[in-house]
């Protein structure tokens, strides 16, 4: 039995027996036998189904928030929008498959179309810091595509996933189309991963599991999406508009309590208003509310565990420029901590702490800039912040990052492609572009000739 633990108290919310090999194999079994009457569903009525079950979602919101809340501990509010997300993605797909088409292409002596076939099962293995969120991000487009799957959540917070599940059975989804399994990846994630009736694997974590993911799908020519870690860079001009720069930097490293692979945990500042940056980050940084997470005021929550806790630690070894408190007691905290200035070259600037640290660097110029921002083997996310229009176009088309915002810190929305380069993985999520993963392109030739 594993406990399924409250990050906040410390506390055993669920007991779930893991599941093994042979519950995968089973899990599998299911999504390929409801494949071919899953696939022949007509197009307006899977999107019907789909529309259901985000109306199922929108009417347990707040029954799934709570639940996400005490599984990871991030704060209720978050959670409440993190639901409304769900929601929508699931909106948007539906709206979506009758938009995802083939095309006719000029041939000599006939005429040449394609169509966008479903790929058949697919397993989808999600993180612990957005567990809801992200299966969504899968699921959607997964579905909508006229694909089974097979969800693998992560073992620790699986259960907003879980009752995904038991809603989309209750939106009339057919059985064995969404099956849930919970169990360790390092069994049950491999064995799904080589599992030979599975055509593709979307993953979302660290960058060192979805190496061996690619390892592991390559015995079966598996088409593979990886969204993976980050150390996003949030570079702030002189030219900026500091006070909002400042303002909204702390969210962009603290929300989820840093457990966020697009946190701009990197924050690179010109040297002539470095100081009066640093300065502001820690006024705004003040005003977050750290405490317990099922309190309406609350803006930070614990980390997800223990050992997550010692592991962002080991990264605070020096003096800090500002550390906050955190509660005493049970509860896996840790304060937010500013270090600056930083060099590039530190441990915490390089690695993804995932945890709220975030580290100041000074640049020169715009070149320095560039130079550092893309000094790292992530590309996921990032900013740049200048009231020169065309100086901040420039850099972010010079950064090597797959999502970049301009004098915001925003990464995520529907409509929008969301993914990385380098190694931050490869392929995209949410937005029309997911679909193109989750299907194959099937060209036909048809003959005219007498």
């Amino acid at each position: 039995m594993k406990s399924v633990i409250n990050p906040a108290t410390e506390e055993a919310i669920e007991e779930l027996e893991l599941a093994g090999p042979e519950e995968l194999n089973a899990a599998v079994e299911a999504a390929k036998t409801a494949w071919p009457k899953w696939r022949d569903v007509s197009i307006s009525d899977r999107a019907r189904l789909l529309r259901r079950l985000a109306g199922l979602i929108e009417d347990d919101a707040e029954h799934l928030a709570r639940l996400e809340t005490r599984n990871v501990g991030k704060p209720i509010s978050d959670s409440r929008a993190e639901v409304a997300m769900v929601a929508d993605v699931f909106h948007f797909y539906a709206g979506a498959i009758d938009k995802h088409y083939g095309e006719t292409i000029p041939v000599e002596g006939g005429v040449d179309f394609t169509f966008r076939e479903p790929l058949g099962v697919v397993g989808l293995i999600t993180p612990w810091n957005f567990p809801m969120n992200i299966a969504s991000w899968k699921l959607g487009p997964a579905l909508a595509c006229g694909n089974t799957v097979v969800l693998k959540p992560a073992e620790i917070t699986p259960l907003t996933a879980m009752r995904l599940a038991g809603l989309a059975l209750e939106a009339e989804i057919p059985e064995g189309v969404l099956n849930v399994v919970v169990g360790p990846g390092s069994v049950v994630g491999k064995t799904l991963v080589e599992h030979p009736d599975v055509a593709k694997i979307a993953f979302t974590g660290s960058t060192e599991v979805g190496r061996s993911i690619m390892k592991g799908a390559a015995g079966t020519i598996k088409r593979v999406t990886l969204e993976l870690g980050g150390k996003s860079a949030n570079v702030v001009f002189a030219d900026a508009d500091l006070d909002k720069a400042a303002g909204s930097a702390p969210i962009a490293v603290f929300g989820n309590a840093g457990q966020d692979c697009c946190a701009r945990s990197r924050i690179l500042v010109e040297t002539s208003v470095f100081d009066t940056f640093v300065d502001r980050l820690i006024n705004e940084t003040k005003k977050i509310t750290v405490g317990d997470p099922e309190s309406e005021s609350t803006q930070m929550g614990p980390l997800v565990s223990a050992q997550q806790r010692d592991t962002v630690a080991s990264y605070v070894d020096g003096e800090a420029a500002w550390q906050g408190e955190a509660p005493s007691g049970r509860g896996y905290w840790f304060p937010p901590t500013i270090l600056a200035p930083v060099s590039n070259d530190d441990r915490v600037a390089r690695e993804e702490v995932f945890g709220p640290v975030v580290a100041v660097i000074p640049f020169h110029d715009e070149a320095e800039a560039i130079e550092l921002a893309n000094d790292t083997p992530y590309g996921l996310s990032g900013s740049v912040w200048s009231k020169d229009g065309a100086k901040a176009l420039r850099v972010t088309r010079r950064i090597d990052s797959g999502v970049i915002s301009i004098n915001s810190n925003t990464s995520v929305r529907v409509s929008t492609p969301f993914g990385g380069f380098k190694q931050s993985g490869f392929g995209r999520e949410l937005g029309m572009h997911a679909l193109d993963g989750y299907s194959e392109v099937k060209n036909v030739y048809m003959s005219t000739e007498a």
